[in-house]
């Protein structure tokens, strides 16, 4: 596989959810968003709406960053940033749900989501794979892919557990076999980790340093 930086940086979910993020900088994220050439914006609902450039979408989460929401507050804050000009929305599950194996209240948590995220838009699940056992992963995702999400993730990037592996994002291709997207975040702020989750079956990236890890593919040389 060889990735020019132009083509990295179409995986790229350019992403800002600290919670001392400002409106200023997510003006200022949006502005290096586009200059990058990523895919999108990740930013945190209470900052929607944003203006962004044509071509740049914006994605954002909801559950966040715990997941341990009721699934109709869950709902209704995928459906107003929707509202507010969301293209996208990463919602957290009840990680404990997958633990426990009650991968039926994690398909009905989902569900409820994607009845408020209309078809065009996207829902991506994040399952907190570090947090997981192998069993409970698959579980999640085949959860996940019952109840209409278009893409799986990793991670949140806020949980202790850490952030994502390449085993992880291995494990989550061979489950949903290409039906799904699969997004690898958390912990990811080099080109070599980028591309190793690429080749591992992300089919897109949640980065808050996207830059660093652009510059590493040596300018415009393929990487």
């Amino acid at each position: 596989m060889t990735l020019s930086r132009a083509e990295l940086a179409r995986y790229v979910d350019h992403t800002l959810l600290k919670p001392e993020a400002t409106p200023a900088d997510v003006e200022a994220l949006i502005a290096e968003g586009a200059e990058l050439g990523v895919f999108s914006v990740c930013v945190s609902p209470s900052m929607l709406p944003v203006q962004t450039p044509e071509g740049l979408a914006v994605a954002t989460v909801c559950g966040f960053p715990s997941g341990k929401h009721h699934s109709s507050v869950k709902a209704a804050e995928a459906a107003l940033s929707i509202e507010q000009g969301a293209d996208e929305v990463d919602m957290v599950i009840d990680i404990a749900a997958a633990l426990a194996g009650d991968f039926d209240a994690v398909e009905a948590d989902v569900a409820a989501v994607r009845a408020a995220v209309p078809e065009g838009k996207i829902l991506k699940v994040i399952i907190e794979s570090a947090a997981l056992t192998d069993d409970a992963i698959v579980g999640a995702c085949r959860a996940s892919e019952s109840a209409g999400a278009d893409f799986v993730k990793t991670s949140t990037g806020f949980h202790p557990a850490g952030g994502a592996s390449v085993h992880a994002v291995e494990l989550m291709a061979q489950t949903v076999g290409g039906r799904l997207g699969i997004k690898a975040s958390g912990g990811i702020r080099d080109a070599a980790t980028a591309l190793a989750m690429i080749e591992a079956g992300a089919t897109r990236l949640g980065l808050s340093g996207t830059r660093a890890v652009l510059d590493g593919t040596e300018s415009t040389d393929a990487y």
